[in-house]
């Protein structure tokens, strides 16, 4: 039996139309991606809220739920947002308060949950060109929000999607998991980078370090490749070979890109057939995430 290799689109991200020409940014325009890119092959879809004038990222909750209905509409798909609140001293969980809403309305399988912080700096411009990311390049997740949002997740019954930017994010990812068990699993996307300093470059040996890393501190747990400024379709046989998922898409892509999202599935499908392996169905995500048990893991 072939492999079931898991694919999530990301279909537009935080760079706007100036570095990401052919990104979809209104409501209308991410259902007929998203819908494409199910059609095609993928299984997960993944978009930012946009302002339609500008395309810079918003928190707007209406425009979450529409596209994640609009899709869902037409296509068994796994649909989730990158929508961010806005700052409460207060309130250490004040980044996840538009996702719990979501989770509330019954609609959210998943949440964006980052299990660590970074710097953000680009090879060729540095900090400061950091496109739609704008700022200092400091992306902050500090402790206490992690577990606030980890109680949310077990309270709400999300599964978090962790973008691992760096190895400790699998480390400190898995034990977020261990401390909070009624959590649903985590979705680890091992974060690479050509066109960023974070993390390693997208290379065979550095997903085969995360496989092994993983295995010590989160065995069994679904994981797949993605990243920022990065192409990671020549990761696609080992990935198949070593059991995870990729994620292609506009947002990850090198800025720029020609190919749209259905092309850069089209790609990953005919990449993981050639591997030996199949894109996984929504169902065939959904029951895998269903059918995982924790294991105990390291504390390394």
């Amino acid at each position: 039996m072939a492999t079931k290799t898991w694919i999530e689109v990301a279909v537009n991200g935080a760079w706007t139309r100036k570095f990401q020409p052919g990104i979809p940014v209104t409501t209308e325009e991410v259902i007929n991606d998203g819908v494409a890119c199910i059609k095609a092959g993928a299984a997960i879809i993944h978009a930012h809220t946009l302002d339609p004038a500008s395309s810079r990222q918003t928190d707007d909750v209406e425009t979450a739920a529409a596209f994640m209905n609009g899709i869902r509409s037409q296509v068994d798909a796994i649909v989730y947002p990158t929508i961010v609140g806005r700052p409460v001293p207060s309130d250490p969980g004040w980044l996840w308060r538009p996702t719990v809403e979501l989770a509330k309305r019954g609609i959210l399988e998943w949440g964006v949950m980052d299990p660590g912080s970074v710097n953000f700096c680009r090879v060729q411009s540095g900090p400061s060109g950091l496109g739609g990311m704008g700022g200092s390049g400091l992306y902050a997740n500090p402790n206490n929000s992690l577990e606030t949002a980890a109680q949310l997740a077990a309270e709400y019954q999300f599964h978090p999607a962790y973008a691992c930017y760096e190895p400790g994010f699998v480390r400190q990812g898995a034990l977020l998991h261990r401390l909070h068990p009624n959590m649903p699993v985590p979705v680890y996307r091992l974060m690479f980078s050509t066109g960023m300093t974070f993390s390693f470059p997208p290379v065979p040996w550095a997903v085969e370090a995360y496989a092994r890393l993983l295995d010590l501190c989160a065995p069994g747990a679904p994981w797949m490749v993605a990243g920022l400024e990065v192409d990671v379709l020549p990761l696609i046989p080992t990935v198949v070979k070593l059991g995870g998922g990729v994620r292609v898409g506009l947002e990850d892509a090198p800025l720029g890109t020609q190919r749209s999202n259905v092309q850069l599935v089209e790609a990953a499908v005919n990449a993981i057939q050639k591997a030996g392996g199949e894109p996984a169905t929504t169902a065939e995500v959904r029951a895998e995430l269903a059918a995982y048990q924790m294991r105990p893991g390291s504390n390394a």
